[in-house]
This record gives C-alpha cells, structure tokens and sequence, in this order.
C-alpha cells in the first residue's frame, strides 16, 4: 500500500501514524517518477517510519535528503521479520536504490547444503551451486541467518560439519577432528557413530528439512516424559534440549517455498463498494515483486466472480503468468481462465484456491496486505475534506433535508441467537467518527430486532426530551462528590447533542420502529433514514420505495462507513459481553477449570446451546462425569444463566 501527499506539517506526503500498521514489513521511498529510492525493514512499521518523520533538522545529512527528495513512502507487511529481511534483500537487487547500502555478498546467496554423495555426508554453508549429489535448502537472505538455523539443527539431528581434509585425516588415525573435539561435529570422525549410523541421521535431517514436521515437538516431549518415567535422566535432558531446539527452529523459521516454485499469489478483501488486491510474485521460491491496487465496484459482485475479473486485469498488461495462481476462491468459470492464462504464458498454467501449508500461508499474509490496504483507503478517501462535504451535501439533498448532516448517529442491535442483546450508537460530525462520542447499550429483554431499535431510540432521544444540566433544579445531593457529578455532567451533555440525522441499520421494519420512538418521544427536527445491506438502499419513514444512490458515490460510501462502524461497535461490545458472561459463571463452578471450560465450550458449540442444555447432555462431555455435570447444570440454573424465552 503506498501513502500518498497529505497536508500534515513536515514532508507533504507523511502519513498519519494511526494508517501505519505495527507489523513487521517492509517499506520503500519513492521519489515523483515512481523510482525507489530506499528500501528497508522493520519489526514494527509504525515505530520505524516515525523516524523519519522527524524534525528534519534532527535528521542525518544523507537521511533528511532522502526524506525530502522522495514524494511518496509505501509499505508491505510479512508474516515475521525474517519474512522482512528476505523480502528487502529481493527488492535491493532487482531495484538498486541509491540510498541503500549494497550487500557485499548480493551476487549470490547463501544456502544450506548436505553433501549426500559423500561416504559421510557433512552439513555447510555455501553461496555455490552444483555440487554432485547435493541437497540444497535455502537460499537464505545472510549468511548468519543460515549459521543459527544450522546450529539448531544439529542439536536436533547431529551429523558431520568437518571439513573433507579433516574426515579423511581423523578416519585415517583413529583421532576424532578437531571440530568433533570441541563438540561440533557429529560424523564418524568423531569416533561416536557408525558410517551407517550418521547416514542415519543425515536422512533424518534431510527428510525434517524438506517437509519441517511439527509433530517431532510431541514426539520428543513423549520420549523425554518416557526416559524420565523410567529414570533415564540423561536420555530425558537430551530429548530436552532437543525440544528446545526443535521449538527455536520453528519460531524462527519463515514459510518458504521450495526453490523452483513459481507462484503468483492474489489477496484479496473487498465490501459492496471497493476491493483491494494485493499481489505476491513468487518466482524461484522467494517474493521477487510486489502490486498492490484499489478499486471501486459498480456492482456488488461475489468473490468468485471479483477473482475472475482481478486476474484477467493483471496479466492484461503484459505480466506473464507462472505455472501456477493462487487465489482466495476459484471462479465458476476456472477452467476457461486457465486455458486463457495457459494461452498468454504458452504453456499449462494451473488455477487454485490454496487452503492449507505454505502456499496457504503465503495467500493469508497477502490477504492480510489486502486487508491493510482496504482501510487505509476508505479512511483517506472519506477524510478528504472536499469528498466529505461532497457526500454531505449529497445526502441532504437525497433525503430532503433543510441542511447538511453535520452531525449523524448510526445505531445497529448484536445478538446471539436472541440472548446477550446489545446495541450501539456511534456519532460522525463533519463526516468524521467522534469515538469519545460512542455509546453502548444492554437490553435486558426484546422480542427481535425492531423492538430492540425501538427501545435503544427510546432511551437515546429521552436525553434529549429532558432540559439541559443547567436548567435542571440543585439538589442536596448535587455536591456529594464534586469530581465525579461534573463529570458526569460533561457526559450527559455531550450524549444531549442533536443530531441531524438518525440512521438504523436496516430496511423498512426497523425505520419503521425508529419512527415510532422518535414520535413518541416528542423531539423534532431530526431526519431518520436506515440502511438495507443487501443492495445498498437507503430508507425513509413511510416511503413505499427507497433512495437509490449512485454506487460509486461519496454519499453512499460515508454512510456505508457509518453502518460498518456501528455494526463493529456492536460486535465487539456482544463478544465482550459473551466472553465475561459464560466465563465467570462457569470459572465459579467448583472442579471445573480452564480446560474443562474450553471442553464444555467446544463441545456445545455456542453459549446458547451450553445453556440449553440438559444435565445428561452435559455428562456427555468429556472429562464431566455424572456428578460435575449435576453441579454444572444447577448452578448455570441457579445464576439464572438460562436461555431466555
């Protein structure tokens, strides 16, 4: 995603630090011709990009010009910083950027190699290729970063790192290498194994590189619990610090695919306006090249069909497809698509949605990049103060309003199959969230969603039937607690404020119930008006048809953000609720811990069939017997935790 001019003090293109995410990434400053002009990584983007935004005087000479000569900062974020280092070492080769410094070793990487055609094969490090009969994992962005997976591994697996000349003189007199002296080699110049015994281990270290099993974490935890259960304790603190190795080669370890796969790799997110597509070029194994862009849909197409549409669009322009595509989810038409792409690359091309390993990983960290880019677009474009009073001006006009929502509040209902009902209210004024203005509601009872819009309108629009703090008589009680009544005070006016216009998430029945509790409470002057998700259409009180605004309009899109941020607010504020409910009642039942919760929770599926449950149903999870599930069913009963009518 790219960050481009904004009015912010310091360099005209610096983005706001809330747009910047805290992932590690990598970043590139371009100048007004597109040209990178630096490359670099980070562990966190938002705290590495906010030195250079600094006060330019506070800035290193080569720094400060490189800040000022480039016009546009853009970012990709990875799934670790490994997947950082790999992926700025590719774009410093293919780019050359004037302000990076160039590796001394970037003519060729390093990549760990196991001799197998030798009689005792060795592990190295090497840059060269083609050597006889050996396997090749990598290529590995430094030198250091291929040493410390190494040293791991030969805790893991220990086979021969000496040299040739020091195998041949060790064999020769019977006198372990040096390296096998000083415990770092692990062949039969040791004098510890067998020929057949080391090729042994060098298969087994082979074959863990290739596929990078977990499973051999609970295998060695199972093999040091059984030497330790029959005393063999040194057998148990060397199954352990081969767990320990075995779990530092995995927090370490970036995805990477195997040194001839060529992939393209399309992330994909979208809503019923816009879409984002992120695309990851894989050619040899490693990320070579990145594309990112944004559009707005006319129509709100499903996925399938938006894939079809994203990948004929990329490789229109002359971008040659590999051998394989991977998108989020095939299209109807994949066969077609895969004879077109077939004809452009001149051969088979497959197409495919990948779900699991590697492959799959690689398409959620450009989904996630996808993901990134969507937000970071829909906020600029309705921070934009011409487009924000554009839209404004838009929405008065299409609802026959006096004058222009200045100020808009969106509430939405969350439930779980009708239990933990809650609501929200967000407020935009100017065409930009106020969350200190945000509220949330609990409606203890409700027969569905209508009467639950009805009962939240209710309660919003009595703050603003009843006279204001300073019209309202004093009382004893006014001055018990100064601190704590003017703050309140401040509260009770700011959710006083009237808005101009009330919008409801969804079509004819809830407006309908909004109206109702907007007569009711007396108040006038407020325009009302809900939202329908299936196409989009705005609703008004008794209007037997909608309001149909253009798709790609600035109106639609601020009040689709409107409805999106209260349904966020209300999801989140359910969750919570749900989270803290079933949990304290379940932790207070006695003999039913963590694990068991997590049990009764994944066996039922949801809170509300937990709380349905009958006592015999309970027993039938496991690890319950007859008696728990007794004291689980009577006290869910007795906390009155059962499901509502």
């Amino acid at each position: 995603m790219s960050a481009p001019p904004a009015n912010i003090q310091g360099v005209p293109y610096r983005p706001k630090a809330g747009e910047i995410p805290t992932a590690p990434g990598v970043y590139r400053f371009r100048d007004a011709d597109r040209r990178i002009l630096y490359v670099g990584k980070a562990k966190n983007l938002r705290a590495r990009l906010s030195n250079y935004f600094a006060p330019l005087r506070s800035l290193h000479e080569r720094t400060r010009r490189m800040v000022t000569t480039a016009t546009s900062v853009e970012w990709t974020v990875v799934a670790n910083d490994v997947e950082a280092l790999q992926l700025e070492i590719t774009l410093i080769n293919e780019f050359s950027p004037p302000f990076n410094v160039r590796f001394k070793d970037d003519k060729s990487y390093p990549y760990l190699v196991v001799t197998l055609a030798e009689e005792a094969p060795r592990a190295m490090v090497s840059r060269r290729r083609g050597i006889p009969g050996a396997r090749y994992f990598g290529p590995y962005p430094k030198v250091w970063a291929v040493n410390d997976t190494l040293d791991v591994l030969l805790k893991l697996f220990p086979i021969r790192t000496c040299k040739d000349s020091d195998y041949k003189r060790a064999m020769a007199s019977g006198k372990p290498c040096f390296a096998g002296q000083i415990g770092r080699c692990f062949g039969p110049c040791s004098m510890r194994v067998t020929i057949e015994e080391h090729r042994e281990n060098v298969d087994r270290f082979v074959a863990f590189m290739e596929n990078q099993d977990r499973r051999i974490i609970g295998e060695l935890t199972q093999q040091m619990r059984d030497a330790a259960a029959v005393q063999d304790y040194e057998t148990a603190a060397r199954r352990r610090d081969q767990l320990k190795a075995a779990e530092s080669f995995f927090e370490k370890s970036a995805v990477v695919l195997g040194d001839k796969v060529d992939i393209d790799v399309f992330g994909i997110d979208h809503d019923e306006l816009s879409a984002a597509v992120q695309l990851f070029i894989v050619r040899g194994g490693r990320v070579r090249g990145v594309r990112s862009w944004t559009v707005d849909k006319e129509l709100d197409v499903p996925l399938g069909e938006l894939v079809d549409s994203v990948v004929q669009n990329a490789y229109v322009d002359g971008l040659q497809p590999p051998a394989e595509v991977v998108v989020p989810e095939l299209p109807d038409d994949a066969a077609a698509l895969e004879t077109w792409l077939g004809t452009l690359a001149g051969r088979k091309v497959r197409l495919r949605a990948a779900q699991r390993g590697d492959k799959a990983a690689l398409l959620s960290t450009a989904t996630q990049n996808a993901k990134q880019s969507l937000m970071l677009y829909k906020t600029r474009r309705s921070a934009d103060f011409t487009t924000r009073s554009r839209a404004l001006e838009d929405i008065q006009e299409a609802l026959g309003m006096a004058e222009a929502p200045l100020r808009i509040e969106c509430f939405d209902v969350s439930h779980l199959s009708g239990t933990n009902i809650v609501a929200s209210m967000v407020v935009f004024e100017d065409g930009l969230p106020r969350k200190d203005e945000y509220r949330r509601f609990t409606i203890p009872n409700s027969s569905d969603d209508t009467d639950s819009i009805h009962q939240v309108l209710t309660r919003r629009l009595a703050y603003l039937a009843r006279p204001s703090d300073d019209e309202a008589p004093q009382t004893a009680g006014d001055t018990a607690d100064a601190a704590v009544d003017a703050a309140a005070s401040e509260r009770r006016k700011k959710f006083a404020y009237r808005p101009n216009l009330l919008v409801v998430d969804g079509g004819e029945p809830q407006v309908a119930a909004a109206a109702r509790a907007l007569e009711e409470s007396g108040v006038e002057g407020i325009y009302l008006c809900g939202i329908a998700k299936r196409l989009e259409e705005i609703w008004t009180p008794d209007s037997d048809f909608p309001v149909i605004l253009p798709r790609n309009s600035d109106a639609l899109f601020l009040i689709q953000r409107v409805r999106d941020e209260a349904h966020r607010f209300a999801i989140t504020h359910q969750r919570q609720r749900r989270k803290r409910d079933i949990g304290t009642v379940l932790s207070e039942i006695p003999g039913l811990g963590p694990a068991r919760v997590k049990e009764l929770l994944r066996h039922f599926g949801s809170v509300a069939r937990l709380r349905t449950a009958s006592e015999a149903d309970i027993a039938e999870v496991k690890g319950l017997g007859p008696n728990l599930a007794a004291t689980v069913y009577r006290h869910l009963r007795a906390d009155g935790v059962s499901s509502p009518r």
